[in-house]
């Protein structure tokens, strides 16, 4: 019984935080920009059926870490944070795609995916 009871109070915290926050807030608008956005480097890159859909899964989960900086943050601060979480977006690529692949999505990343602008005021 002590042994249920120990790994019971050991799993309840692994299971409840299993789950990435940031993923729970998927919206249909999200998923249709992350599949045009996938679309607009499948142009490009000519992914394969397995990388469409890593690489969809991917931007989708940053579109809403995205949304979610914007939402949160202003200015200088807001515009560091999306670099940051765009160099992340391009190291995770690093799994899904070839290494050529991989230079041609760096390349062309900025026209398809911009930073924000910030107006300094």
């Amino acid at each position: 019984m002590k042994y249920l009871i120990t790994l019971f109070i050991i799993v309840l915290p692994i299971i409840g935080f299993a789950q990435d926050p940031m993923l729970q807030n998927d919206t249909d608008e999200l998923e249709d920009q992350a599949t045009q956005i996938t679309q607009q480097y499948n142009n490009e890159l000519a992914l394969t059926s397995k990388q469409f859909v890593l690489f969809q899964k991917k931007v989708e989960e940053f579109l809403i870490r995205r949304e979610t900086i914007e939402t949160k943050y202003k200015g200088k601060e807001k515009l560091d944070l999306l670099f940051t979480m765009q160099e992340v977006e391009t190291r995770e690529m690093n799994d899904i795609l070839t290494r050529p692949q991989l230079n041609l999505y760096k390349k062309i990343k900025a026209k398809i995916q911009p930073l924000s602008v910030v107006d300094k005021r």
